[in-house]
């Protein structure tokens, strides 16, 4: 697995930054659909799991665009 820095007009920006924005995405949808169905309601502390959901979905992303190998 390897990840290259992106060049944005002249500026190396880490390969991480993309996967962090695209984890967060994916992570409020799932916050919305959690609230819709009411399972917040049921969550000891939503800040806690909210956190440790964004860390299972960027591990994730990180892993699957780590094997696709789309930043080589």
């Amino acid at each position: 697995m390897s990840f290259v820095e992106i060049n944005i007009l002249g500026v190396l920006i880490s390969p991480f930054v993309p996967l962090m924005v695209l984890a967060f995405a994916i992570t409020m949808a799932l916050r919305v659909i959690a609230v819709e169905f009411g399972w917040m309601r049921r969550v000891w502390h939503p800040a806690l799991f909210e956190f440790s959901l964004f860390l299972i979905v960027l591990t994730a992303t990180v892993l699957i665009f780590g094997h696709l190998r789309i930043y080589n």
